[in-house]
């Protein structure tokens, strides 16, 4: 089993109903319009929510993701012919002189190594101007998120469209040192289906992004611990960094 999430259509339609316009969003377009941001890299952008999002309220906005199937949903949105959409992986951007990268949805846990997670991170600083932001967010490990992803905490019903109900759910396989394995369940109720994602993230501590941060040549860096901005803590859900160029 694969992570195919990102590459089964099936799975692909159901993004946008298991991740909807939340706080998360508001955050990044709030972002965006209070650094008066013209230009806005989306990495990793998936269906494109956030990215047609921000071209319809006026900024010039890049979506790259290596997902096809992914894209191919963000391409038939409201706004997404305002939107230059980019089928690869960070590297593909070049010097674009951006204003704002993010990287939403928790991207930023699927690099499992150092070496694709530094590359992304140096393919965000290339792609931005000087004084320009990389915004993005990761579970903090330190409060064991993967504890709920069990089938009675994680269990969930909604509707698929055009699959008709789906019920979701999530199964814990196994935490080693910062990387978590789980299966996600999907259960097509009309036809009896039954498909199987398998995931496998890297949750970083707050001190491994800083130095992996400043590896890639950013300075000052500003944290949250939610979405309504608060200092980030041990007990803080996420790691929500605003990271400038120099």
């Amino acid at each position: 089993m694969t992570d195919s999430q990102y590459s089964d259509p099936r799975l692909v339609a159901l993004y946008d109903a298991l991740n909807p316009f939340a706080a998360d969003t508001r955050f990044y377009l709030d972002l965006a319009a209070s650094t008066s941001a013209s230009h806005v890299v989306d990495i990793g952008c998936g269906t494109g929510l956030l990215a047609c999002e921000l071209a319809q309220r006026g900024h010039t906005v890049t979506g790259v993701d290596p997902s096809h199937a992914m894209l191919d949903v963000a391409r038939q949105r409201v706004g997404a012919g305002q939107v230059t959409w980019i089928e690869g992986d960070a590297a593909r951007l070049g010097a674009l002189n951006a204003d704002l990268a993010v990287m939403t949805g928790h991207v930023a846990q699927v690099f499992l190594d150092d070496t694709s997670f530094d590359a992304t991170l140096a393919a965000a600083y290339a792609a931005l101007g000087t004084g320009g932001q990389l915004a993005f967010e990761s579970r903090n490990p330190l409060v064991a998120p993967w504890a709920g992803w069990t089938p009675h905490q994680s269990r969930r019903v909604i509707d698929g469209a055009p699959y008709g109900t789906v019920e979701i759910w999530q199964q814990l396989v196994d935490v080693k040192a910062d990387c978590v394995r789980f299966d996600t369940f999907y259960r097509f109720i009309d036809s009896g289906d039954t498909v199987v994602s398998a995931s496998e993230l890297r949750l970083r501590t707050q001190a491994e992004l800083s130095e992996a941060l400043r590896k890639a040549g950013f300075s000052k860096m500003e944290w949250f611990g939610d979405w309504s901005r608060s200092s980030v803590d041990e007990m803080s859900r996420e790691l929500i960094v605003v990271a400038t160029r120099g």
